[in-house]
């Protein structure tokens, strides 16, 4: 066990199989929303607070762009009318040794936005991508 906390900056990101390589991940989070109740017949004067529905936050995917890479656009043009290709995806920190530290399991995620990169004549950066999806479950795994 190390002294110090885990550098962020190497990571992996995996769906239906191929290991892509991104920039930035944001969004892995999850909350559970509080219910809360009175019966008419309590002594007290609160509310009781019980745990309700899990929320999963849109997952934003950043990366550059590759010329004749169409991947994040093949994905989005799956969407029809009720219907869209869902994916599980498989988000790893890694080691030193390129073996996970921590994995986030997305599951039945799609894309609901694509960006393209910005265009600036008198810039000198990357031209990066991103995607957002929505998804219906996140688990989080420690090795």
């Amino acid at each position: 066990m190390s002294d110090y906390p885990l550098v962020k900056f190497h990571f992996q990101v995996e769906w239906g199989g191929t290991k892509i390589g991104f920039s930035e991940v944001s969004g892995l989070n999850v909350e559970t929303e509080p219910i809360e109740y009175r019966h008419g017949a309590s002594p007290e004067f609160t509310k009781t607070k019980m745990p309700g529905l899990q929320k999963y936050s849109n997952i934003t995917l950043k990366r550059g762009s590759f010329q004749s890479d169409n991947e994040f656009y093949e994905w989005w043009n799956t969407i029809r009318l009720n219907t869209i290709e869902r994916r599980d995806i498989t988000i790893s920190l890694l080691n030193e040794e390129h073996e996970p530290l921590i994995t986030w399991k997305v599951k039945n995620a799609w894309p609901i936005k694509v960006e393209s990169t910005d265009l600036k004549a008198d810039g000198n950066e990357v031209a990066i991508e991103s995607m957002e999806l929505a998804h219906e479950g996140l688990t989080i795994e420690y090795q």
